[in-house]
């Protein structure tokens, strides 16, 4: 059976420089072990599947897959698996608003001026990390402890624990080690100054399937996250753009808000750079 795809470039401010999705629609059929078979060979850090709703209140139900296993929720591959739907006709129950099913749930995704824009998901896990879990995440980041001005678990599916550091200079100072005998998620987050065109930046690294550690280009999920953190401590109100994936040589950009229920949304750039029949 041919199925059609396409390939997302999402949070990018051209093509080609934010992170790049494959979306497989129609994908009824397909077994478990077939979508990370297509996933492994595509090779990009997420590709999702298309299928029906299952949940009456939702316009379309998605898998999504990463090179090592499956996830249950993924920032980047919402708001590109959203642009997808929409690309190819997809029509919304609810006027400007799609309902996305995924492993965590019911995701909105808000239809706006600015593009897609996705609820940020509860956290599955959150609170201090232990003194263990910092010196672990520092000797992975090859930083001293020290230097850590706050870190935190702000897991909403992958499995993120998020450090602060003291600016962005210092977060994208980081060189981190190579490969971990251990399953690392890891966030960093800073600041620039006052009046820069992006208000933190961020660098996403998590480990491998043959334990390398490897940096996102541009993650929804973390953005998320962070963003909870970040608008809970007061150390960002009502709006910001956090820049990503700028030593990777990409221009990411995230747009974070909170509404005044609370609610933070994650908003982005995203388009069809390749389609066709697979």
């Amino acid at each position: 059976m041919s199925r059609p795809f396409k390939l997302v470039d999402v949070f990018g401010t051209d093509p080609f420089t934010g992170n790049p999705l494959a979306v497989v629609s129609d994908a009824e059929g397909l077994t478990t072990e077939e979508m990370q078979r297509i996933t492994r060979w595509l090779n990009l850090s997420e590709t999702t599947f298309l299928l029906p709703p299952a949940q009456e209140e939702a316009d379309y139900r998605v898998r999504i897959f990463t090179l090592a296993h499956e996830l249950p929720f993924a920032g980047h591959p919402t708001l590109g698996t959203c642009h997808a739907w929409l690309e190819a006709g997809g029509k919304p129950k609810r006027e400007g608003v799609v309902v996305q099913e995924c492993g965590a749930g019911l995701i909105e995704v808000r239809q706006g001026a600015n593009g897609l824009a996705f609820a940020a998901p509860p956290l599955i896990r959150e609170g201090a990390a232990s003194e263990a879990e910092i010196a672990q995440v520092a000797a992975a980041l090859r930083i001293d402890p020290g230097a850590i001005v706050e870190a935190q678990w702000v897991d909403n599916g992958p499995g993120w624990i998020a450090v602060l550091l003291s600016s962005a200079e210092a977060v994208l100072a980081v060189e981190p080690v190579g490969s971990s005998p251990e399953r690392l998620d890891i966030g960093i987050v800073g600041a620039y100054p006052p009046g820069s065109e992006a208000a933190f930046e961020l660098r996403a690294l998590f480990t491998g399937q043959t334990g390398n550690l490897i940096e996102d280009p541009v993650t929804g999920s973390l953005n998320a996250s962070i963003g909870q953190w970040l608008f809970a401590s007061g150390r960002a109100q009502g709006h910001y753009v956090a820049a990503q994936g700028t030593r990777l040589g990409r221009t990411g950009r995230v747009a974070m808000s909170q509404d005044a229920n609370g609610q933070v949304w994650v908003g982005g750039r995203t388009l069809t750079l390749f389609s066709g029949q697979g």
